[in-house]
């Protein structure tokens, strides 16, 4: 097994899975593993600058298939799903069938995070055109007051041993914050006086997170990214609330 870490770049929201599964990985393998955590459009920008990674676990779809059609990528595939939920300050009173009012209401500060640099930005963004056929002008409405709170290049960094959810909505930026679910449980796990409210079907936006490998990588790197997708990894997926590929 090579002494060389494998150079793993992945999206934010699997920070604590994604660490674990690396450790566990080692334990059996012997094989260190190196994982460089940021928003994952960001993360595909400083691939496409020369930043040496081995393996990009993405948010979505569309960044390593950017990278794959360059031809340096091998096609991505799906390894984990996760689903859009309403992190919310505890005096906001909403319900899943209620949700859309609550987003829609002048008064509410509506977070998401940085559309284009973080998948999560565009699955809210995708979740406001899905409103729009519900109620014609939502699109419009919730495209005009949404703040990008995170996910961006210049977005403000939580302090050290701060989540960046449970930060943001600790300062009170946000009344509603569209995120991730795993995201949600995370930030109301540090936070316990968060709520999280689930979105409706008519208006869940499905993640589905891809998966690449360099070409060129080393048999480690692909051993690595085959992992996740068997039964122990995928395990540690679910306890940490992702879904099944």
């Amino acid at each position: 097994m090579s002494s060389t870490p494998v150079a793993v770049f992945a999206a934010g929201s699997l920070r604590e899975v994604l660490t674990e599964i690396a450790r566990d990985h080692e334990v059996l393998t012997g094989q260190k593993v190196q994982v460089t955590f940021a928003a994952s459009g960001l993360l595909r920008e400083r691939i496409e600058k020369g930043e040496a990674a081995q393996v990009f676990a993405s948010a979505d779809t569309q960044h390593p298939q950017r990278l794959a059609a360059g031809g340096a990528w091998q096609a991505p595939q799906v390894f984990v799903r996760n689903s859009l939920c309403a992190l919310t300050q505890a005096e906001v009173n909403t319900s899943p069938d209620r949700l859309l009012v609550t987003l829609l209401d002048p008064a509410i500060k509506l977070g998401t995070s940085t559309p284009k640099a973080d998948p999560s930005g565009d699955y809210a963004w995708e979740l406001f055109r899905r409103a729009d056929t519900l109620q014609p002008g939502a699109y419009a409405t919730l495209d005009r007051k949404a703040l990008q709170l995170t996910g961006g290049p210049d977005s403000p960094r939580p302090p050290a041993g701060r989540g960046t959810y449970e930060w943001v909505m600790d300062q009170r930026q946000a009344d509603v914050f569209l995120t991730y679910c795993t995201n949600a449980v995370a930030a109301q796990r540090q936070l316990p006086r968060l709520k999280v409210v689930a979105v409706p079907p008519s208006l869940q936006v499905g993640a589905a997170y891809g998966l690449t490998v360099k070409r060129d990588a080393p048999p480690a790197a692909a051993a690595f990214a085959q992992a996740l997708l068997q039964p122990p990894a995928q395990a540690v997926f679910a306890r940490y609330g992702f879904g099944a590929p």
